[in-house]
C-alpha cells in the first residue's frame, strides 16, 4: 500500500497538474489561413479594410444618437442584469481561488457527565468540557484545485463575453430604433408630399371642370388618389412611434418619459466615410460569441483536469490541538491532546467513478470544441450575409432613386400635356400613380439601407468595448487564447 502511494504521489511532489494544458485545437476553424483573410464582399468601395472602431455609432456623427447610446448603455436593464451574472462569476472564481488558503477550525462543547458507576462510587459526577481547534493547508499535489480556478476563470471570462454580447445588442438596438424612427420621419415627408401634389392636381381638375375642360368624373377619381395617399400615413405614424416606444425601453425609461425630440428628427442619421469592415482575423477577436465559445472550451478541457485528480490522494498539511476535562477543575486536571502532520485522503481502488466521470469531461470538451468551430463558422456566415445584404441594397437604391427621378419626371410631362389638351386625364392619374409608388419605394429603401448598414455593423461584433480598455483588434488580452475584456480578472 505504502509503495503504491508513493508511485501517485511522488510524481506530482513539486506540484504537477493533471488533465490537458488548455490551447486552441491546431485544426480549429477560428485559427485556418482562409478564415483569417478579408471578407468576400470588403472590395465594394462602400466598404475599407481599416479596422472597425469600438463605438462604431459615431461613424454617423449625431451627437443626438452618441446620447442615446450613453444612456442606454448605463441604464438598460438587460444589461444590468449582464454586469451582476458577470459579478457572481467573478465570485465563483474567488470562492475556487478560497480552497488554496488554510483552513481553520474551533469547536467547544459543554455538557453534564453521566457515568454508568453508582454514585457511591465515589467518582465525580458534574459538567465537562472539550475545547479544539484544528488548522490544514492543503498540498494540491494533483493540481485539482489548479483546476478548478482555472474552470472558475474560464467560465467568468465567458460570461465577461456574454455581457459584452449584450452591450453590443443594445448599442444597436438603440441605432436601429433612432434610425427606424427618423426614416419613419423621412416616408412621412414623402407621403405628405404625394399628397400635396395630387392636392393640386384635384385643385386644378375642378377649376378645368368650372371651364368646361374636365368633368365630375375625373373630380372623382383625383379626389381617390388624395384619399389614398392620405390612408398611407396612418401606418407610417404608428410605425414611427413604434421604434420611439422600441427606443424608450432600451434606454430604461418608461412610455410616458419618450425622447420627445426623436419625433423632429427628419431624416436618419448617415454615414461620415465607407464602412471600416477589417479582415477576418480582426472579427474572431473581436466578436463577443466567438470569445464566449472559446472560452467554454477552456473550461470544458480543465474541468478534465479536476476529474483526473480524482485519481490521486489528497494531501493537506496541518495539527490540531484539545483539551478536555471536568469543569470543576478547568485547566487543573485537563487532557491534552496535540496533532501535527499530513492527511491523506484516497478512494484507491474504487476508482470507477471517476474515470467516468474523466470520460465524460472529455466528451464534453471534443462538444465544446465543436461548437467553438461551428460559432465561428456561424459569425464569418452572418458577416458576409450582411456584407453582400448591405452591396446589394446600394445598388437596389440607386434603381429605386432614378425610377422616382423618371416618375417625378413623367408625372410633370403628363400634367402639362393634358394641360394643352394632348392627353386624357387618366394619363395623368398613372403618372401620380406611378411617382407615388416609386416615392414608397425609395423610402422604404432609403430605411432598409440603414438597417442594413446596422447589420453590417452587428455582424462585426463592435460596440461592447468600455472607455479605457484595450481594444481587441490590438492582440489577444491576459487569460485568453483568443480575447477577453471588461473586468479584470481576480
Amino acid at each position: 500500500m505504502r509503495r503504491t502511494l508513493a508511485v501517485l504521489v511522488l510524481p506530482c511532489a513539486a506540484g504537477c497538474t493533471v488533465g490537458p494544458t488548455y490551447h486552441i485545437p491546431d485544426n480549429a476553424v477560428a485559427t485556418s489561413s482562409s478564415t483569417l483573410q478579408p471578407f468576400l464582399n470588403a472590395q465594394d468601395p462602400s466598404m475599407s479594410n481599416a479596422a472597425l472602431p469600438a463605438r462604431w455609432w459615431r461613424l454617423y456623427a449625431d451627437p443626438r444618437l452618441d446620447d442615446y447610446v450613453r444612456e442606454g448603455l448605463g441604464a438598460n436593464r438587460d444589461l444590468g442584469a449582464a454586469e451582476e451574472n458577470l459579478a457572481r462569476a467573478v465570485y465563483a472564481v474567488y470562492e475556487a481561488q478560497s480552497a488554496k488558503v488554510p483552513a481553520t477550525t474551533v469547536s467547544g462543547e459543554v455538557g453534564i457527565s453521566t457515568p454508568p458507576l453508582p454514585r457511591a462510587s465515589g467518582l465525580p459526577l458534574g459538567g465537562v468540557y472539550s475545547l479544539g481547534g484544528a488548522v490544514s493547508y492543503p498540498l494540491d499535489l494533483s493540481g485539482g484545485i489548479r483546476r478548478e480556478i482555472e474552470v472558475a476563470r474560464a467560465d467568468q471570462q465567458a460570461m465577461q463575453a456574454i455581457r459584452d454580447e449584450v452591450r453590443t445588442t443594445v448599442a444597436a438596438a438603440i441605432t436601429r430604433n433612432y434610425a427606424a424612427a427618423c426614416s419613419a420621419n423621412q416616408t412621412l415627408v414623402s407621403a405628405q408630399r404625394v399628397v400635396d401634389i395630387e392636392t393640386q392636381t384635384l385643385h386644378a381638375t375642378e377649376q378645368l371642370k368650372a371651364g368646361g375642360r374636365a368633368t365630375a368624373f375625373d373630380v372623382t377619381r383625383a379626389h381617390a388618389a388624395v384619399e389614398t395617399s392620405e390612408a398611407a400615413i396612418p401606418a407610417i405614424v404608428a410605425q414611427r412611434n413604434a421604434a420611439v416606444l422600441s427606443l424608450t425601453a432600451l434606454l430604461g425609461r418608461v412610455p410616458s418619459a419618450y425622447p420627445r425630440d426623436v419625433e423632429t428628427c427628419s431624416a436618419p442619421p448617415a454615414l461620415i466615410s465607407v464602412i471600416p469592415v477589417g479582415d477576418g482575423s480582426q472579427l474572431i477577436r473581436r466578436r463577443s460569441d466567438i470569445r464566449a465559445a472559446e472560452r467554454r472550451l477552456a473550461s470544458a478541457t480543465a474541468s478534465i483536469g479536476v476529474e483526473t485528480a480524482a485519481l490521486y490522494p489528497q494531501v493537506s498539511f496541518g495539527g490540531s490541538i484539545g483539551m478536555s476535562g471536568p469543569i470543576s477543575s478547568f485547566s487543573k486536571k485537563s487532557q491534552i491532546a496535540v496533532s501535527f502532520g499530513p492527511l491523506v485522503t484516497w478512494t484507491f481502488p474504487n476508482t470507477l467513478t471517476a474515470r467516468a466521470r474523466i470520460a465524460e469531461a472529455g466528451a464534453a470538451a471534443r462538444a465544446a470544441e465543436k461548437s467553438f468551430d461551428s460559432v465561428v463558422i456561424d459569425a464569418l456566415r452572418d458577416t458576409e450575409t450582411s456584407l453582400d445584404a448591405y452591396v446589394q441594397e446600394i445598388r437596389h437604391n440607386a434603381s429605386v432613386r432614378a425610377a422616382r427621378n423618371s416618375a417625378a419626371e413623367a408625372n410633370d410631362q403628363a400634367w402639362r400635356l393634358f394641360r394643352f389638351g394632348r392627353t386624357d386625364f387618366l394619363s395623368v392619374l398613372d403618372a401620380q400613380e406611378n411617382l407615388a409608388a416609386a416615392e414608397s419605394a425609395l423610402a422604404n429603401s432609403n430605411a432598409t439601407l440603414i438597417d442594413k448598414q446596422i447589420g453590417v455593423f452587428v455582424a462585426l461584433g463592435g460596440g461592447w468595448e468600455q472607455e479605457g480598455l484595450a481594444d481587441p483588434a490590438d492582440g489577444p488580452a491576459r487569460g485568453s487564447q483568443v480575447v477577453t475584456s471588461g473586468r479584470e480578472s481576480p
